[in-house]
């Protein structure tokens, strides 16, 4: 399959009264067209700043994000600025902070398409209006209804409305589902399921919820402090778990059932500092299997099974490898 989305070393540092935070440090991926890579970790550990790199709404520090070929690094200007944001769409977590509440369902649909200037009457806007509508299950009667007289839903579905009125290709999805009951959680995520098949969709998929992730994703990245830990198809994550701060995401996931009930791997130790961090592994601090090297030697990303990316100095002799 061809590759939409290649990141190279890609970084984006903050500078901060008390230095420098790393935010996203040094990561590097691909995405195939069609698929969706879902992103998981805790909270801070940079996965929507990392997505609004990608997108060019953060400027990067350093690394190149390549669409469809072509570096679009640091692009802010000019018609390939304007082709990128109409091919490359953002969901935000929150939609009822991301809409105006001045703005009618139909006018906030409407809204990139007269920025964009995409039709030229207002029957043609209209028209396309009612379509995106009816495409994200939204009754013609909620035309004129604003934001606050929606559920968080159907203000959702809007959310995705406006994202798809311009014909992306790709689209980052920031915990899309996280502020949504979970009857209502299912249903966006089959819609959003629906569209990708629909549309030839490919998706970024940030959340800390690791059994939407395994729902929705293809591959799946875990992310600590601004690092890729591990990286590998959404079923091997599951099945065959390698990196320490992985196994102890998994196991924080409620299971219902007593009998099947995992032994919980507990996080001790402090969280390290995203700001001037030093040398060494930055889940060390926290890692049972910590040794002096983890502390002094940072590990890389490396393939130690067939398409399955871990960060760790001794994922082989944890894992039993070697």
């Amino acid at each position: 399959m061809s590759k939409i989305l290649e990141v190279n070393h890609l970084k984006k540092y903050f500078n901060v009264s008390q230095g420098v935070l790393h935010a996203v440090d040094d990561v590097s991926f691909s995405i195939d067209k069609g698929e969706t890579l879902g992103i998981v970790g805790e909270s801070g550990c940079g996965k929507s700043t990392l997505g609004r790199t990608l997108l060019n709404l953060i400027d990067a520090t350093s690394g190149e994000v390549l669409f469809k070929g072509e570096n679009i690094t640091n692009i802010t200007k000019g018609p390939q600025f304007v082709e990128q944001r109409k091919k490359m769409q953002l969901i935000f977590q929150d939609p009822f902070a991301s809409l105006d509440p001045r703005k009618c369902v139909f006018d906030a649909i409407a809204e990139p398409l007269r920025v964009h200037k995409v039709y030229r009457s207002a029957e043609e806007l209209k028209k396309e209006v009612n379509i995106l509508m009816e495409k994200v299950g939204l009754a013609q009667r909620l035309t004129f209804s604003y934001p606050h007289e929606l559920d968080g839903g159907r203000r959702q579905r809007i959310g995705i409305a406006r994202a798809l009125a311009l014909k992306p290709e790709f689209i980052v999805c920031d915990e899309p589902v996280s502020a949504l009951d979970v009857s209502i959680q299912a249903q966006i995520l089959n819609l959003m399921q629906d569209l990708q098949e629909e549309m030839g969709l490919t998706y970024v998929f940030i959340t800390h919820d690791l059994s939407v992730v395994k729902h929705i994703s293809n591959d799946i990245m875990v992310m600590y402090l601004g690092k890729v830990v591990e990286k590998c198809e959404a079923d091997e994550l599951f099945e065959k778990t390698l990196h320490p701060y992985s196994k102890a995401l998994l196991a924080a996931i409620p299971i219902p059932s007593v009998k099947n009930r995992k032994k919980r791997e507990l996080i001790r130790g402090e969280v390290s500092s995203p700001i001037n961090p030093k040398p060494g592994c930055r889940f060390a601090p926290r890692c049972p299997s910590a040794t002096e090297t983890c502390f002094e030697k940072t590990p890389r990303l490396e393939e130690v099974l067939p398409g399955h990316f871990v960060a760790c100095h001794y994922t082989r002799e944890i894992n039993y490898l070697v």
